[in-house]
């Protein structure tokens, strides 16, 4: 496997099949590595096709196989990079870590993907839990 990444939060390496093998550590590392398999999870069952598709996961090691979003992209303006983020609202997510580093280009789909939702959101969950604490 080719490795990508290695920082404080997590390893990412890239399988010769060319799927994502990202392994959480650090700080939070379960609590991120829950929300990401969560979240993918979520925009999957709605028919999100710009994120990574969930292949395999494992609670022991706390890491996710997913499959490959193409390329970094290393120059987008700012608006760019808002409309990107901005596609994931309409699926009811918010990124939490809206920054270049986290979109990709993969030129089998021909369009921008946006990868990293350690730190994304369910609005609909958020919703539901101010819900659950207003008086009827």
């Amino acid at each position: 496997m080719k490795e990508i990444k290695d920082t404080v939060r997590s390893r990412v390496r890239i399988a010769f099949d060319g799927s994502v093998h990202k392994t959480f550590h650090g700080t939070n590392a379960e609590e991120r590595y829950q929300t990401e398999l969560r979240v993918l999870d979520y925009l999957q069952a709605k028919g999100c096709d710009f994120v990574p598709v969930v292949i395999d996961n494992d609670d022991a090691t706390l890491t996710l196989v997913t499959s490959n979003c193409g390329q970094p992209v290393t120059k987008l303006s700012s608006e760019k990079v808002k409309l990107i983020f901005g596609e994931l609202l309409e699926y009811g997510v918010k990124h939490g870590d809206e920054f270049e580093r986290n979109i990709t280009y993969d030129s089998r789909r021909g369009r921008f993907c946006v990868i990293d939702f350690e730190l994304a959101e369910i609005l609909e969950e958020e919703e539901e839990l101010q819900d659950d604490g207003r008086e009827d």
